[in-house]
């Protein structure tokens, strides 16, 4: 019993002894907190909220006001940008136009149909069409301005008949401008080459424009003869175009007998008559040509056609059609060659090594509708169905005769004769 005691108060003194180490170290810890947290543990907590509070609104007003100058700074170099954009802007459109007439002053190529801005897919098959038509060109007028005014008062449409005259051909001329009027067309231009055409022109009331002295011209239009005078339209129809009008060239050996621009297609650069009597002559055919020499390759495909007419075509303001003009101008002044036979090399000839062809599209007119008097007098007025269609224009172009067989036609045409034609050869005496 007594050894029970003992174990039960020295556990009790340990017990006690721990509590008073205890106690001790918390007045300890107390005394130090004292010392070095004098405000306590949580003082600087509960102002914490406050400062954070204001250091935040001072970032606020700094980022506001920073963000305005930002937004003034940024506005500020916009319109400084924009000032040198547009003078650059400026810059480009001045070296593009020195650049243009560089290019204007030198014998450049001009590319007569510019690539499309984009590549197009091919459609299906059977569908597909190649570029016929090529755009007009814009009109200058600063390059005649009293030719513009008087076509401006005669084109119908942009478009009119012209034909080139001087007193060798005056009776011609004036059959021509009077079937003319008779069959009720307006717009039409004599281009007189002397003075006598013009005041023989002006007394008729007929539309008539004499060009400003040209020694190089004059010399031939007041005295050449009909081929020397056809050469020179080639030059002189350059400044109708150049105004963006189109023209039906004609010359004065022609009978119309109704309105040509009624049976125009307008598809193409050149729209011309021609020299063909038959289908196949006119419009093309594949002559082949027989080398017995050659055994089995004997034959040899050829294609035939006869020539454009240049005395009556229809020429569209566009480039192919104004280097067409400069192509012939410049040849028969070189060459002394035929006018026709220039006409229509430039037409037909391909591009071949030494030289580069004329991208320019056509389209050969009615055979029977613009009829050559070899069509007439040799094959319609002998066929009892042909002698019934009557045609746009009669070219008296194969026979020397011209002005004898130009009233034929209008007695068998206009005035019902039905035996006027035949009086004459088919061909010439």
């Amino acid at each position: 019993m007594a050894t029970l005691r003992r174990e039960k108060f020295s556990q009790s003194s340990i017990f006690r002894s721990q509590i008073a180490a205890a106690v001790a170290v918390g007045i300890s810890l107390g005394c130090i907190c004292a010392i070095f947290f004098p405000s306590g543990f949580f003082a600087f907590t509960r102002s914490s909220p406050d400062i954070v509070r204001h250091n935040s609104n001072v970032k606020v007003e700094s980022l506001q006001c920073e963000s305005t100058e930002r937004v003034n700074q940024l506005k500020s170099d916009n319109v400084r940008l924009s000032s040198v954009n547009s003078e650059l802007k400026k810059q480009v459109r001045e070296l593009n136009e020195k650049l243009r007439l560089a290019e204007k002053g030198k014998d450049s190529i001009v590319t007569q149909n510019p690539l499309p801005s984009e590549q197009t897919k091919a459609g299906p098959f059977g569908t597909v069409k190649g570029l016929r038509t090529n755009p007009t060109v814009v009109p200058d007028e600063s390059i005649n301005p009293r030719l513009a005014s008087i076509l401006a008062e005669v084109a119908v449409r942009k478009e009119l008949i012209v034909a080139l005259a001087n007193s060798n051909v005056k009776p011609m001329l004036e059959v021509w401008f009077t079937n003319i009027k008779r069959v009720g067309i307006s717009n039409y231009l004599v281009v007189a080459l002397d003075d006598d055409i013009s005041d023989f022109c002006k007394a008729n009331n007929v539309p008539v424009y004499q060009r400003d002295p040209d020694e190089a011209i004059d010399a031939v239009g007041k005295t050449g003869g009909n081929h020397a005078v056809s050469a020179l339209k080639f030059r002189i129809l350059r400044e109708f175009l150049q105004l963006g009008y189109g023209v039906l060239l004609s010359d004065v050996d022609i009978v119309y007998l109704q309105n040509p621009f009624d049976h125009l297609y307008r598809d193409c650069d050149v729209e011309s008559m021609s020299d063909g009597h038959s289908n196949a002559t006119a419009y093309g055919f594949n002559d082949v040509f027989d080398e017995p020499a050659m055994g089995w390759a004997r034959y040899a495909h050829t294609m035939r056609i006869w020539v454009y007419n240049s005395g009556f075509f229809y020429i569209r303001p566009t480039i192919p059609s104004i280097e067409l003009l400069d192509r012939i101008a410049e040849r028969v002044a070189r060459e002394k060659a035929w006018d026709q036979a220039v006409f229509n090399e430039e037409l037909f000839f391909p591009s071949h090594p030494g030289y580069i062809g004329l991208h320019a599209s056509r389209r050969t007119m009615d055979m029977y509708l613009f009829m050559n008097s070899k069509v007439l007098f040799k094959t319609v007025r002998k066929d009892g169905n042909l002698k019934k269609l009557k045609p746009v224009i009669v070219h008296v172009n194969y026979h020397p005769d011209k002005l004898q067989r130009m009233n034929a036609v209008v007695e068998f045409y206009v005035n019902g004769n039905q035996n006027a034609l035949d009086p004459f050869p088919d061909g010439s005496n």
